[in-house]
């Protein structure tokens, strides 16, 4: 008896902290009365947020009269138009126009393609530096003058000299020129190939190089996460991997059953798969060791059947990594109709990366393969913080700006790895490790993973944190990391 009665106190206590956090996202009020009216229905959290949406948005209290209005047919507070049942709420998410590759790849690895490609990165990062610069020189001009400098370039070459300062080459439609960053000056160390910036500097007397007193680059502007009236969740399930022997069967079954228990309760309306949802085959030597499933196409039939296991009204939006089977080469175009028909009407298919609108929020989903290269050039960035490494990516406007690395880049007409507009949410995955931080008003998310370590991780010392959940709430902008 008395273990039932700390069971039954608990259930309340919980549910009770539960209903006050969904008002209080929607900055609302409940009045002792009206909580506990709430907390005698047999569905609290379905009934909360039924009251939250039948009310006015401007309502900022609600008291027992306003829920037995709600009870009895009426309107509190509230304009008279009708509120869709809950699990028939319409999704609101689509495609940011120009940011999917897939059907628009145009390139065929001429040098016309490369030309195209490296001057559509410089013009559209150029635009944003000359908003921060104001007036700039050509670089040919620059050197010639007896007065500091503004240009914008590419870096092209980038060393230390002996004495500890760095040199770089930067590049534009003019010509090059070498840039000094004195070692004693209060500028980043982070200088990376390929990278557009801003440079601000005095021509030697020779007029052979710019000193740099300041570099510029475009950024993201620093104002905060403005809420809105959305009630909806967005979730990210990464670097999944089925098809592997490691994959993590009881972690994946304890995450659906949760949400098949709470998603509608919470409004968990969408799910984001950024990569790697198979294991693949051939993608790395050995790899045919570490497989339970040796066929692609069974690979993805048993990834839908486990997709089936979410529920119906939850959007899911997958889109590939480097293990998946699309080519390599970034932008990745979304997965084929041989694999797309073995998917349920729910899941919606994109390119890696991709920019989403969801409920009037800005979501960047890229898998994350560039890490690697920001982790092998710059020597203070670890795979242990890929969130500091997406800082560096927000920074540049650019997810993977080196060339020729482990990140193969398609020369397409356009650099879609550009991020054009500053996002709402910001999600990679890739490294299987789970984070998250806010940036400049931005949510940075490195989501999980569903594979146990492998022995390729082991070898070099990585332990991966799987099974976990991030969760974002669109209108708020909370964030809550779910563990399985």
């Amino acid at each position: 008896m008395l273990k039932k009665y700390i069971t039954n106190h608990l259930f309340f206590d919980t549910m009770r902290s539960e209903v006050l956090n969904t008002a209080a996202q929607r900055n609302v009020f409940l009045s002792p009365d009206a909580l506990q009216i709430i907390l005698s229905n047999p569905e609290p959290m379905m009934f909360v947020n039924n009251i939250l949406s039948y009310i006015s948005k401007s309502t900022m209290f609600v008291g027992k009269e306003d829920v037995l209005t709600f009870i009895s047919g009426g309107l509190s507070k509230s304009e008279s138009k009708p509120v869709a049942p809950k699990n028939k709420r319409q999704h609101d998410i689509s495609v940011v126009p120009g940011t999917d590759i897939t059907g628009e790849s145009t390139c065929e690895g001429k040098v016309e393609d490369f030309t195209r490609y490296f001057m559509s990165r410089y013009n559209m990062i150029r635009d944003m530096l000359k908003r921060r610069l104001g007036s700039s020189l050509p670089i040919e001009k620059a050197t010639s003058v007896s007065r500091e400098v503004q240009v914008i370039g590419m870096v092209s070459e980038s060393s230390v000299t002996k004495n500890g300062h760095r040199t770089l080459t930067l590049e534009d439609e003019s010509g090059s020129c070498k840039v000094l960053v004195l070692k004693d000056s209060n500028i980043s160390d982070i200088i990376v190939n390929d990278e557009v910036i801003g440079v601000v500097g005095s021509p030697t007397r020779d007029g052979k190089m710019l000193v740099a007193q300041e570099i510029v680059r475009p950024g993201v502007s620093h104002e905060p996460w403005v809420p809105s009236d959305s009630v909806a969740s967005v979730a990210f399930l990464s670097d999944i991997h089925v098809g592997s022997h490691t994959f993590l069967d009881s972690r994946w079954d304890a995450m659906t059953k949760w949400l098949r228990e709470n998603a509608k309760k919470m409004d968990l309306d969408y799910i984001i798969l950024p990569g790697d949802v198979v294991d693949g085959i051939g993608i790395f030597p050995g790899q045919q060791e570490e497989l339970s499933v040796d066929d692609i196409y069974m690979q993805y039939y048993r990834l839908a059947e486990r997709l089936k296991d979410i529920p119906d009204h939850i959007k899911i939006v997958l889109q590939p990594g480097n293990h998946d089977a699309v080519r390599p080469a970034e932008p990745q175009p979304a997965l084929s109709s041989v694999f797309a028909k073995k998917f349920d009407s729910n899941v919606m298919l994109t390119a890696n990366p991709v920019c989403l609108s969801i409920e009037g929020r800005s979501v960047l989903a890229y898998h994350g393969r560039s890490i690697d290269d920001w982790v092998a050039s710059v020597q203070r960035l670890t795979y242990d913080d890929p969130v500091a490494i997406m800082k560096e990516m927000l920074e540049r406007r650019h997810l993977a700006p080196m060339y020729g690395m482990k990140t193969a880049l398609a020369p397409e007409k356009k650099d879609y790895l550009v991020i054009e507009k500053k996002p709402d949410i910001f999600v990679t995955g890739h490294v299987h490790g789970a984070n998250t931080i806010e940036h400049c008003g931005v949510r940075l998310i490195a989501a999980s993973t569903w594979q146990d370590q492998t022995d390729f991780q082991r070898m070099h010392n990585f332990n991966p944190k799987p099974g976990i959940m991030p969760i974002v709430h669109l209108g708020t902008g909370n964030t809550i990391m779910k563990g399985f």
